[in-house]
């Protein structure tokens, strides 16, 4: 049965843990979103045990590159798509270790080390719907900051305050289940018994 909930930032790792695969999540409070080099960086900084500039524990961080606009000294979201999260799985692992990131939002989910990663220390993939990016923005109450703009506009770290941020589905969850590696894994399993019908040897 999948159930709803609803988080408000930080997120406890009881709270995480209570999520399965399946559930919807909305999550309110603060999401920072982070992509390659903000990971990057986030992880160099704190190998030199230098600060973040904003605590992620407890947080949400979204694989995201916001189209923003400045309207006088204020920063608006436009858009908030999410970006294919793969790109982050070489970093995630590390991240979830390091930062105690609760939650992580993005598309096309994650893989081995980072549905493990999850397992150990307390975290899910929320996946967001590709192509609901005024969705994610309508969400976003406000910009409470912007960290790292030298690294682009999409690659900085934008810190939003966001209200009832969802749907999320849940596809990887505290407990080593991952959707997207079951069904790579069921369509692996399929295709052998298609090529044994056919007598096809690959």
């Amino acid at each position: 049965m999948m159930a709803i909930y609803k988080l408000k930032t930080p997120i406890s790792e009881e709270d995480v843990r209570k999520l399965k695969v399946n559930d919807v999540l909305y999550v309110s409070g603060t999401i920072v979103t982070a992509r390659d080099q903000a990971h990057r960086r986030a992880l160099e900084f704190f190998k030199e045990a230098k600060p973040l500039p904003v605590n992620l524990e407890g947080l949400a961080v979204f694989h995201c590159g916001p189209v923003v606009s400045k309207e006088r000294d204020k920063w608006i979201a436009v858009a908030a798509g999410p970006t294919t999260s793969t790109r982050m799985d070489i970093f995630e692992d590390e991240f979830i270790k390091d930062f105690k990131v609760r939650v992580v939002i993005g598309k096309g989910g994650m893989g081995k080390k980072t549905t493990d990663a999850m397992a150990k220390y307390g975290a899910v993939y929320g996946a967001f719907t590709g192509g609901a990016a005024i969705l994610a923005a309508k969400a976003i109450k406000s910009v409470k900051s912007v960290e790292w703009l030298d690294l682009g506009t999409p690659e900085a770290m934008w810190i939003f305050e966001v209200e009832e941020f969802g749907p999320l589905a849940i596809a990887i969850d505290s407990h080593g289940n991952n959707i997207f590696m079951d069904v790579a894994k069921s369509v692996e399993e399929n295709k052998q018994k298609i090529y044994q019908k056919l007598g096809i040897t690959p």
